[in-house]
């Protein structure tokens, strides 16, 4: 995959996210840097995703850990243990936000 293929699937993967958290019922600010997507809590807690380039993978990071997602066949999975994103990061928002929070990208 090219560098612009990497950012197109990337790009594409942050807006998903951010729809995903508009229609959830979830407390949860976005702010929109770039390319990193800072999500804010009502306890002032937070939880980062971002895109990184030079390992073309998008990583999340919230108070449970990091986690690091590589394009693999169409989906973004964790490079240690092979969970989806939306499902990585549903539970880091339902354990921020003190609410079951199922994220899933717009079909």
């Amino acid at each position: 995959m090219t560098e612009s293929e990497f950012l197109d699937a990337a790009e594409s993967t942050l807006r998903a996210i951010e729809q995903a958290l508009d229609a959830s019922a979830a407390d949860v600010d976005v702010e929109r840097s770039g390319n990193v997507l800072t999500l804010v809590f009502d306890d002032a807690s937070r939880a980062v995703v971002n895109i990184q380039v030079p390992m073309s993978q998008i990583w999340l990071a919230g108070r449970s850990g990091a986690h690091h997602f590589a394009l693999r066949e169409g989906a973004w999975v964790d490079t240690r243990d092979g969970t989806e994103l939306f499902a990585a990061l549903s539970r880091v928002v339902s354990a921020q936000a003190a609410q079951a929070v199922v994220l899933k990208p717009k079909r």
